[in-house]
């Protein structure tokens, strides 16, 4: 009964990698003897700058370190270590309890534990138990994480595939603002490459952009596809249409970080513009540069009431602007991208034609 629960353990052992670092080659073949008798599969190294590189391209759930080796010593090894591998499991070994490294040093390189080198096994034996249910139950957790995170990718998306579903069904009211939406995302993002801000901030520009007019599924027919001119009435509701979005769209998590966007595209840099009447810098930044985005592409659209404007009006419509709608510093750089990169503009447009 106790040789069938042994073999059970040491089957189970097994599926746990350890590597023993000596450069006494006498421990490792002790510890190499040892852990194997346990079940263990163990690969002992004499050279503590093969064991980083061994590390670096193997996978092992432990490590058992000697402090005191040529031409590192055992710190050096997990300082190098922790740069790429910081999950590794680390015990490490003194001749003498004297000899271990500062408490500082062993919780900043993250050292789960050392003892003393001894004749017999018992007290690392206890330490690799220990530490083998460490890694199970961290092993068991990043699991769990996973699973989580597979099931939230999964909402996620569901919820991000029905609002997508919304703005086609806003765009398909009206054949003049189709693929207007895709437009002002690229033309946010490509504003947004050319101030410098980060991949973060322009996948942020590149979403609000997709769903900054979501608000509109709640404004009438009769008042988006209209083609004269809007009642104060109509007008009103039409302004609506980014409280609308806000509303749609706060209800789930991966959205927040474009609200600010969705609400605020319509704001005017002097303060005249809807819903909140802010005035420039307290408009949120991303929102400056889908407005420029937003205000493009509805001048270079062709609309049921008038043709698409040429180049040259919308450049001084911008240069006009500037400081009272638009962000200087935002519209100074989209002059520039239209007058010396207009080629990266016409690539969008035709895209979605």
């Amino acid at each position: 009964m106790r040789k069938g629960l042994q073999n059970e353990e040491n089957i189970q052992n097994n599926q746990y990698k350890i590597i023993a670092v000596d450069d006494e080659e006498g421990i490792v073949d002790s510890l190499s003897i040892f852990l194997k008798r346990s079940g263990y599969d163990f690969t002992g190294v004499t050279d503590p700058l093969k064991a980083i590189e061994l590390v670096r391209q193997e996978h092992f759930d432990l490590m058992i370190l000697d402090f005191i080796m040529t031409p590192l010593h055992g710190d050096q090894v997990v300082e190098e270590i922790r740069k790429f591998d910081k999950d590794l499991y680390i015990l490490l070994l003194t001749g003498h309890k004297d000899l271990a490294p500062p408490l500082d040093t062993i919780r900043r390189l993250d050292i789960q534990g050392y003892c003393e080198k001894s004749d017999k096994f018992d007290q690392l034996l206890l330490l690799i138990e220990s530490g083998i249910k460490s890694i199970k139950q961290m092993n068991q957790i990043k699991q769990i994480n996973l699973e989580l995170k597979d099931t939230n990718d999964k909402l996620e998306k569901a919820y991000l595939d029905s609002i997508e579903t919304l703005r086609y069904t806003i765009e398909a009211k009206d054949i003049y603002t189709r693929g207007h939406s895709d437009r002002v995302a690229e033309f946010s993002v490509l504003i947004g490459k050319k101030l410098g801000l980060s991949d973060e901030d322009l996948h942020t520009l590149h979403l609000g952009g997709l769903f900054h007019d979501i608000g509109k599924i709640g404004v009438p027919d009769s008042i988006l596809q209209k083609d004269g001119k809007l009642t104060d009435d109509e007008y009103s509701q039409i302004k609506q249409h980014p409280n609308i979005g806000v509303h749609i769209l706060s209800n789930a998590e991966i959205f927040n970080d474009i609200l600010p966007i969705v609400e605020h595209h319509h704001e005017r840099y002097d303060g005249n513009g809807y819903p909140g009447r802010l005035a420039g810098e307290n408009i949120p930044y991303l929102a400056r540069i889908a407005a420029v985005a937003d205000s493009f592409d509805a001048m270079s659209s062709k609309r049921a009431y008038r043709d698409s404007l040429p180049l040259e009006k919308i450049i001084s419509e911008f240069m006009r602007c500037r400081g009272t709608q638009f962000d200087p510093d935002i519209d100074d750089v989209f002059i520039d991208i239209l007058e010396n990169h207009f080629d990266e503009i016409k690539a969008i447009q035709e895209k979605y034609k």
